[in-house]
């Protein structure tokens, strides 16, 4: 592999003091594959380095988790073990700095029923979801990303040097060189999303429209009041500053949960639940999903939007020009940190409460009764095509251009 120790040390500084900002004194829980044990172990130092009180680690495995789906019985993987609900108890307790590295194999079940990996998917995540929803909003977050030897193949299969390809690719994105300064740059980056969001967030827009010659003509409601964000987040409980998605492009906001009309038309597969859907679209009517079309995955994406009650509506719309430097790297990452940054995306599933104004006070409930959506999905998907245009419209009526031929006005 190419990539030198030196930047390697330098990009995983850079995901423990820019991404998550790990705190003195805080625990730090460490999520990667076992195959990235060397990038573990320096993020590790890093966190420590960074003052942190304990790094607990948890490892994953393609490998095992397909053979696990293989071979085990739905009713026993879909059991959540009291230990593993005593870990999620401890994480409540800790409320602990999280680092995932993701490093997936994009076909890792292919082949697998996917009714089997939907059904263990959603038992399993009602039983986790009041432990994910004790800690929104309360402690700080990242996700970063290190190849692996199938996900370089499937994004580069004829090349003999795919892993070094993805690295220079990964690196590119996160802003991360030998000889330049990747705090200075993201501070800038930023800056200049911050600046996008000011200006949306004055506008007051009630409404999106959508649409482009591919077939998407989508209109959505906006939550009053409910802000534009993007990049960074502050933890309000210690006030530190941090950057959920390392690479991230987006300013994003939750919709009006079940406020929304028309099709919407990918313009990029979606890898979900290690499996592949493409070729699609969906129409909404009434604010909810009412139909689905894809070329490849569509069963798998029928599933996925009857998860819940709420899985059928849109808990997320995020605007990202096409000038990203994730687009412009020029091929589909499989992997969703990435290609939702690549072009404007929606997600199906659960909204933020914390864009309300007193958000992060508030319960679910609370939130959902302000329009926010709930559910055990976040599923996004890319529909920034080169010709999208979105206008905004206000509350009396007049109108504005935010997108034109898939970037900003």
């Amino acid at each position: 592999m190419s990539v030198s120790d030196k930047l390697l040390r330098k990009y995983a500084e850079l995901i423990v003091r820019t991404g998550a900002n790990v705190q003195a004194g805080q625990v730090v829980r460490l999520t990667a594959s076992v195959e990235q044990y060397r990038f573990a172990e320096l993020l590790t130092e890093e966190c420590y380095k960074a003052g942190a009180k304990k790094v607990n680690v948890e490892w994953t495995s393609d490998a095992l988790n397909r053979l696990n789906f293989t071979y085990a019985d739905e009713e026993v993987l879909s059991e959540v073990l009291p230990w593993e609900e005593e870990k999620m108890k401890q994480v409540v307790k800790d409320l602990p700095c999280r680092i995932f590295i993701v490093s997936d194999d994009p076909d890792a079940l292919s082949g697998i029923d996917p009714k089997k990996i939907s059904n263990v998917s959603q038992r399993r995540n009602k039983v986790f979801k009041p432990y994910r929803n004790a800690i929104d909003g309360k402690h700080q977050w990242v996700i970063a990303a290190h190849p692996s030897e199938k996900w370089a193949q499937k994004v580069f299969p004829d090349a003999a040097d795919a892993v070094d390809r993805l690295w220079d690719a990964i690196l590119k994105t996160v802003r991360v060189t030998e000889d330049n300064d990747p705090v200075a740059e993201w501070k800038a980056h930023t800056d200049f999303i911050a600046k996008k969001a000011e200006w949306l967030n004055a506008q007051g827009f009630s409404f999106l429209e959508y649409k482009s010659s591919n077939g998407t003509d989508f209109r959505v409601e906006l939550i009053p009041g409910a802000r534009w964000e993007g990049a960074g987040i502050h933890n309000p409980l210690n006030g530190a500053f941090y950057i959920p998605n390392m690479p991230t492009e987006e300013i994003f906001t939750s919709p009006y949960a079940g406020r929304c009309e028309g099709t919407l038309v990918a313009v990029k597969p979606l890898s979900w639940n290690s499996q592949i859907i493409d070729g699609f679209s969906i129409t909404f009517e009434n604010g909810r999903a009412v139909s689905c079309k894809a070329e490849k995955g569509q069963e798998l994406l029928e599933k996925m939007i009857k998860m819940d009650e709420c899985a059928c509506m849109l808990g997320e719309v995020a605007l990202v020009p096409k000038e990203s430097p994730v687009n412009q790297c020029g091929f589909l990452f499989y992997e969703t940190l990435f290609d939702e940054n690549a072009c404007c995306h929606v997600a199906l599933g659960e909204g933020f409460k914390e864009v309300l104004p007193g958000g992060d006070d508030m319960t679910v409930e609370q939130a959902q009764e302000h329009g926010i959506n709930d559910s055990i999905i976040h599923v996004d998907f890319m529909v920034g095509a080169d010709d999208l245009s979105i206008d905004g419209i206000r509350p009396d009526g007049s109108r504005a251009p935010i997108f034109q031929n898939g970037t900003w006005v």
